[in-house]
């Protein structure tokens, strides 16, 4: 009983001892990770305003700053645990992961995807910082791109957080990538109304809009669409730029729909609305109703149909 009361107390002995004699390491350990800590971020700081500063791509150079982040903090953890004796441990901690890699792989497989993802992106992805993309039902201006997912700003005031890998394998559409943009719309015109002079009064304000594009590359005009049962369909193509996508297209969209309309009002073309054909079945031969006419003495509406409606309790006309 007393040599094992001995070992027990030479074994607490001996551990305290190789705690004092390790606690200079531990202390360099922590050193080393406050300065790796301060240092990543203070040169990320620094070689992110040069490389902001030069690059055309502030997404890209986001993420190259981001990753040098990274590597800067991995680094001085490294060389914390050689600095403290655990450099062993730094190698048993590789070689689990790699042992551990597959296992891992399937954990966290959404965020593996999303990591890798984001690298692709960085370096081959079809927006930049500041475009307005859509990416399924999600529409707004990107505002970065992170290793997991890329923040868009809804044109609503929301932040939607999108994840890596669905950028990169769902359709992206870009707004804003060369700053143009075609609108169209409809214009409805009566049948009797001559369609080649309503194109050109159309043409007209196509061509005279200051905030419409012209040059040969982008080309405005208008054609015949289809013929409805109230109206001959023109559509209207023009080109906008989307340089600022939410205050600038929008509103001049709202702008040539409302020139064109006035356009068309002042060269007296109809727009009529849609009419609707009533017919009789059995017995009925006609629809009874009533015209009412506006009794005022000395009004412009004098004798001009006020409303119309069916008589109450009278029999149809034959």
């Amino acid at each position: 009983m007393g040599d094992e009361v001995r070992d027990l107390g030479t074994i607490f002995v001996e551990s305290w001892n190789s705690f004092l004699e390790a606690i200079p390491g531990l202390i360099l350990a922590l050193i080393i990770v406050i300065i790796g800590l301060f240092a990543a971020r203070s040169i990320a700081r620094f070689f992110g305003s040069k490389i902001l500063g030069r690059m055309e791509d502030p997404l890209m150079g986001r993420f190259l700053v981001t990753t040098l982040k990274l590597l800067i903090i991995i680094g001085a953890i490294l060389l914390a645990l050689r600095a403290a004796g655990l450099g062993g441990i730094a190698t048993a901690l590789f070689s689990a992961l790699g042992a551990s890699a597959i296992i891992l792989g399937f954990a966290f497989r959404d965020i593996g995807e999303n990591f890798i993802s984001g690298i692709i992106l960085a370096f081959n992805r079809p927006f930049n910082v500041n475009d307005t993309i859509r990416v399924v039902d999600h529409f707004g201006k990107v505002k970065s791109l992170q290793f997991r997912y890329t923040h868009i700003k809804t044109f609503d005031g929301k932040d939607v957080y999108i994840p890596n890998s669905d950028v990169l394998t769902q359709p992206v559409q870009n707004y804003t990538a060369d700053g143009f943009i075609r609108y169209d719309f409809i214009v409805g015109i009566a049948y009797e109304d001559d369609i080649q002079g309503a194109k050109d009064v159309i043409q007209e304000v196509l061509d005279t809009h200051y905030r419409i594009i012209h040059d040969g590359d982008h080309i405005s005009f208008v054609a015949e669409d289809t013929l409805a049962a109230s109206t001959v369909n023109l559509k209207v193509y023009f080109w906008l730029d989307t340089k600022d996508f939410r205050a600038g297209a929008l509103q001049v969209r709202g702008e040539v729909i409302r020139d064109i309309k006035n356009a068309i009002d002042a060269n007296h073309y109809n727009l009529p609305a849609d009419i609707t054909e009533i017919k009789l079945y059995g017995s009925e031969r006609d629809i009874p109703i009533r015209v009412e006419f506006d009794d005022t003495p000395n009004s412009e509406a004098e004798n001009l149909p006020r409303r119309a409606r069916p008589k109450k309790n009278e029999p149809p006309r034959t």
